[in-house]
């Protein structure tokens, strides 16, 4: 019998909270509930989750801190609830490393919907990882990336990169010196069957050069190229 899933749900709305874990638990999850960032991270210490629902607006500290916090600890799904709508609100969010954003009011079945598709591309990454005892790696000027075992070296320095972004980062590598548009980075890393759109690739982008750039800014690794998309230069 396949285990079911655990999603954590942070919601300081009492009413909003029991709306998504009775959706939720219909559709065979199991859920655990936190009204804040503090037992957010309790539950976090005691259990194994495989995606969490985040608010952004938390009393304490906020949604967006406590995913700045666990995004880089965390290799699972983050998808942020929220009431602000704005086009920058969005971006920030995914900035910050969220998988997904949400506004409210929405449609439970199309949260649901939303929880079972990164699920499931989660799910096809893990299964993608080859054998950790296989040695592959990737040298570009001082990053070395070590395909099998996922871990990303500047220098000494081991580099933290989740999944997306080191799945972003490696396919970027192993296509040096060619341009990819966003649509067609979209297509190749998120898949057609992802819930969001082409604008997160611009948010990882981002957040790669952050890592492996002496100034994000000026990139000279991960270049822009206006009008066209993205090269990864050797």
């Amino acid at each position: 019998m396949e285990e079911r899933k655990k999603i954590l749900i942070v919601e300081d709305d009492e009413d909003i909270r029991m709306i998504e874990e009775a959706y939720l638990q219909a559709a065979q999850f199991d859920t655990s509930a936190a009204e804040d960032a503090e037992q957010a991270e309790a539950l976090l210490e005691r259990e194994r989750f495989d995606l969490i629902l985040l608010d952004v607006m938390l009393p304490g500290k906020s949604g967006c801190d406590l995913c700045r916090q666990l995004r880089d600890r965390l290799d699972l799904p983050i998808l942020m609830v929220t009431a602000r709508t704005e086009p920058v609100d969005k971006i920030r969010g995914l900035g910050l490393g969220a998988d997904d954003y949400i506004a409210k009011p929405f449609d439970p079945a199309e949260l649901v919907a939303r929880v079972h598709a990164h699920l499931r591309r989660q799910e096809r990454l893990l299964r993608a990882r080859p054998a950790a005892e296989e040695t592959e790696e990737i040298r570009i000027r001082d990053l070395r990336i070590l395909v099998n075992s996922w871990k990303v070296y500047k220098g000494d320095r081991e580099i933290r990169f989740p999944n997306r972004e080191f799945e972003l980062l490696k396919f970027l590598a192993m296509h040096p010196n060619i341009v990819f548009s966003r649509e067609q980075l979209f297509e190749k890393i998120w898949g057609y069957d992802y819930v969001g759109d082409s604008a997160t690739v611009m948010v990882h982008i981002n957040r790669i050069r952050e890592k492996i750039e002496e100034d994000s800014k000026n990139p000279r690794i991960l270049e822009t190229v206006w009008g066209a998309g993205y090269r990864m230069n050797l």
